[in-house]
């Protein structure tokens, strides 16, 4: 059964915007692995202690429970979230049973992004996978990203049926965030550290071309594009960094660091916001010019 909360927590207060950004605070523990941020402003996080997907509209500084899995998949979590406004579908990589550490199987679900309601599911093909991260492809399709299993998936518009794109557990074992860059794609390793250009065939098949990073990169995470740049989150480093690629070769700038396990980002008009999943929080810093 899946409860669409009500607002239970009064939102009072204003985004207290400067050069520091905002904040937005998750319920203590929430843990948000992933966050997105829909057309009016709103910011979604998924926790990723608890089948639950928390979110703030703009002007708010505490999120408000608004999907609760609690009664069907009591032991779920959720970890990559993405808004997709062309469809009107939150996107979210949903842990079934059990925490990520323990390979559980999981799946991508489709919520409708104004009211919460369920639309689609597709299960992870095994034994084990793990959904982690998703990214809407220029013809509408998704590319998903299974960490444990090293394979990147793609999923029809209707997130209800996947192919498999790469499936590399030399290259890919711990495969995470995903992103198009200028009609290309990407992916990184949380594990290793790597990042890779996917080259897609006609056959929508790929194969890896790594990208040199000029400065390490502990533990990369979250990643999304926008003006012509990749951010990604660096969990291990408390950093974000923007990333400007060049042939194989990516520039690093740091844009924040001293966070708290910094573990996805999301650019949006002029800010760029970050969740820390040991701070239990959401916080926007401006968009690098």
């Amino acid at each position: 059964m899946i409860r669409i909360a009500a607002a239970s927590v009064c939102l009072t207060a204003l985004f207290a915007f400067s050069a520091q950004g905002a904040e937005v605070a998750t319920p203590p523990g929430a843990q948000p692995e992933s966050l997105t941020v829909a057309p009016d402003g709103t910011v979604i996080l998924g926790s990723s202690s608890s089948p639950r997907i928390y979110r703030a509209k703009k002007g708010a500084t505490q999120a408000e429970l608004w999907i609760d899995l609690s009664l069907e998949i009591p032991k779920g979590a959720f970890l990559g979230v993405l808004a997709d406004p062309g469809s009107n579908t939150l996107w979210a990589c949903q842990i079934n049973d059990g925490p990520p550490r323990e390979g559980r199987k999981t799946s991508l679900r489709g919520f409708n992004l104004a009211n919460g309601a369920p639309k689609s599911r597709w299960d992870l093909p095994g034994e084990t996978n793990l959904c982690n991260d998703i990214v809407v492809a220029p013809d509408k399709s998704l590319y998903v990203t299974d960490t444990f299993m090293g394979r990147i998936w793609q999923v029809n518009p209707a997130g209800t049926q996947g192919t498999l794109v790469i499936d590399s557990m030399r290259y890919l074992f711990g495969v995470d965030g995903i992103a198009f860059l200028n009609g290309e794609l990407y992916v990184n390793t949380v594990f290793a550290g790597n990042l890779y250009r996917v080259n897609l065939d006609a056959q929508g098949k790929g194969t890896l071309t790594e990208i040199f990073m000029d400065k390490l990169v502990k533990n990369p995470d979250g990643m999304r594009e926008a003006g012509g740049k990749l951010f990604v989150a660096e969990n291990a480093g408390s950093k974000v960094h923007y990333l400007t690629i060049k042939g194989d070769t990516a520039t690093v700038t740091v844009l924040k660091e001293g966070l708290k396990a910094p573990t996805a980002v999301q650019p949006f008009g002029n800010e760029v916001w970050i969740a820390e999943r040991s701070g239990d929080r959401a916080s926007s810093v401006p968009m690098p010019k």
